[in-house]
């Protein structure tokens, strides 16, 4: 057994949260310690903080729902799964072990500090094991020490009768939990293999609806190997479809896109093939490894997947399943820079579902296509039609985050800031904790002059998401505007651990040497980020005042004339007017200094450098 740091000679532990959990997941699948933790605190805690947290309680404990009643849900909700097409992001688990660590940590601050003690931890589902680090991490041992163990006592093995004696028992239980972990287990062991494949089927269906892609993928593998796809070919390719769905969830597209390729071999069916080519098509085009992605073989099976779907003879399924074509066509086009062309195919599978759906058939479908076209229209400069789409969508299904974002930041770009800070806060409250509307947030307080409030949201996106590489780049450059260049090393360092090609980090990373006078490795840091972007502006201008420390005035000049390119701001103006004076350049140099004195009327530091 392993515990936190604990010296010899302090006083004992807290007293137990609840009986130490036993985490295997051949018991309740997916949060099986998670759950247990939900089902002991949700029946205590204050209703208030149970409502709170409704999301992430339900999703871990899913036999406790009559006692924590949806408060917040998303329109995907109440359809049947057929319509349920969004699939979770991998990072929505983090989502909920954040939400449930918050309650915990609230329930704690009222109760008194407590010992969580969890056995069988090397047979932990992901979420669990995930679950674990954020408690450890953000609650601390002062509310919540954590102890894990190894191996739990194992049980005596059972006979082929035993199996199937506890299968029945577990399923006249009627627990979900049991129908996720110990029910498929028992079922492959004992004498049914048609009851087994069913019990393997509900798992893999409701883990993937709830983006557990680890136990999806290794429920699914174990369903295949019982499913034939000859005699049960709509179930196996079920089960094929959504194992291979998780695999590219988990950036293990080439273990995905072979079990596409089995769906090819194995079946003749037009829709599979439709749907395997798109599928393969979209794994070519957002492989995790850049490297990896093919754009033009990625268009070749999108376009191999709407010329099947076109011929579909059923006028709704073929205007659902080509929309969905037609949509995924239209990241191609995106991708390889033809966003009209792009928006063309969406605005396409918008007409089909309105021409061929039924009214208010596959109304998720229908948002994606609404949301995709706004951001098409964003980029194509026409940001009020995108507003008006993410309008309606929003209207549409006020309980999902995402969109708030969307809408968000548009807001921001129409330079609408207290609307787009409302849609950041609106999406900390419908959801599950996430990083992504604090980070946004802070843009807005730091272009608005409220650093130190910008410095809290980033703080506090890197504490849902340490790795959350987007704000290590920006808490990383604000602190070096602090000053605290220890504090920013850290964080560029620690985000090019995670992304070595990012040239916001880069540059970050740069400020810090230039800082500290390691000027070369300030330089080559600054040329990196500027090999990888090349307009940008923060990378010239800094390497323009390392230029002009290090005795280079000329290049000081080229540099910041590369910063200026997105146009004219007060301070690089008035470091190209200084740089320009060093090379002799004074008439350059007032021009520049008269029009930054324009823009910022009443700094000083320029109206001395002009009138000296």
């Amino acid at each position: 057994m392993s515990r936190g740091p604990h010296p010899s000679g302090e006083s004992p532990l807290p007293a137990l949260l609840l009986p130490p959990v036993d985490a295997n997941r051949r018991l309740r699948g997916p949060y099986t310690a998670g759950g247990a933790i939900v089902s002991a605190l949700a029946p205590i805690a204050r209703p208030e903080l149970v409502a709170r947290y409704d999301i992430e309680l339900r999703a871990m404990a899913p036999d406790m729902h009559e006692l924590v009643p949806a408060r917040r849900q998303s329109a995907a909700m109440h359809l049947p799964s057929a319509e349920r097409i969004l699939v979770h992001a991998p990072r929505r688990t983090l989502r909920l072990s954040n939400g449930l660590a918050e309650f915990i940590r609230e329930y704690l601050a009222e109760t008194g500090p407590r010992t969580l003690v969890v056995e069988n931890i090397h047979e932990a589902d992901p979420t669990d094991l995930e679950l674990l680090a954020v408690l450890k991490r953000r609650i601390g041992p002062k509310l919540l020490t954590v102890v894990t163990g190894g191996q739990a006592v194992p049980d005596e093995p059972l006979g082929q009768d035993e199996h199937d004696a506890r299968a029945d028992e577990l399923e006249r239980e009627g627990t979900i939990g049991a129908r996720l972990g110990a029910i498929p287990y028992h079922r492959e062991h004992g004498s049914d293999p048609q009851r087994a494949l069913e019990a393997y089927r509900f798992a893999v269906e409701w883990c993937l609806e709830a983006g557990c892609h680890d136990a999806v993928v290794e429920l699914g593998r174990s369903a295949l190997r019982l499913a034939d796809p000859s005699t049960e070919h709509d179930l196996w390719w079920r089960l094929l479809h959504s194992t291979a769905t998780a695999l590219s969830s988990l950036d293990r597209e080439e273990e995905s896109e072979a079990l596409f390729e089995l769906a090819r071999r194995e079946s003749i069916c037009p829709s599979v093939h439709a749907s395997a080519a798109y599928s393969t098509g979209m794994l070519k085009v957002r492989h995790h490894d850049p490297v990896q992605r093919d754009l033009n073989a990625g268009l070749a099976w999108v376009n191999q997947a709407i010329a099947i779907s076109s011929l579909l003879p059923d006028p709704r399924d073929r205007a659902f399943k080509l929309g969905f074509d037609l949509n995924g066509r239209a990241l191609v086009e995106v991708r390889l820079g033809h966003p009209a062309k792009a928006l063309e195919l969406v605005q396409e599978a918008v007409e089909l579902a309105e021409r061929d759906l039924l009214p208010g058939e596959h109304p998720i479908h229908r948002l994606v296509l609404l949301a995709n076209r706004a951001q098409l229209t964003i980029m194509l400069g026409r940001p009020e039609e995108a507003l008006e789409d993410l309008n309606a969508v929003i209207a549409a299904d006020p309980g999902y985050p995402d969109y708030y974002i969307d809408r968000g930041n548009l807001l921001h770009r129409l330079g609408r800031l207290d609307a787009a800070i409302a849609d950041y806060e609106t999406a900390m409250r419908v959801g599950p904790p996430f990083p992504e509307p604090y980070y946004n947030r802070a843009e807005i307080r730091f272009s608005t002059g409220d650093h130190r409030g910008a410095l809290g949201d980033l703080d506090h996106a890197l504490e849902l998401d340490p790795e959350f590489v987007d704000g290590l780049a920006n808490r990383a450059g604000l602190l070096v505007a602090f000053g605290e260049y220890g504090k920013a090393r850290v964080d560029a360092e620690t985000g090019l651990a995670l992304d070595s090609a990012n040239p916001y980090l880069l540059c970050a990373l740069g400020q810090v040497e230039m800082a500290e006078g390691r000027h070369r490795k300030a330089r080559v840091a600054f040329d990196q980020a500027l090999e990888l972007s090349p307009s940008l502006a923060a990378a010239w201008a800094n390497r323009g005042m390392l230029a002009f420390e290090m005795g280079d005035p000329e290049g000081a000049v080229s540099d910041f004339t590369h910063a200026l390119e997105p146009g004219a701001d007060p301070a690089l103006l008035f470091n190209r007017a200084m740089a320009l004076r060093a090379t002799g350049r004074d008439e350059e140099a007032v021009a520049d200094l008269t029009r930054a004195m324009e823009l910022a009327p009443d700094d000083d530091d320029i109206r001395r450098a002009l009138t000296s």
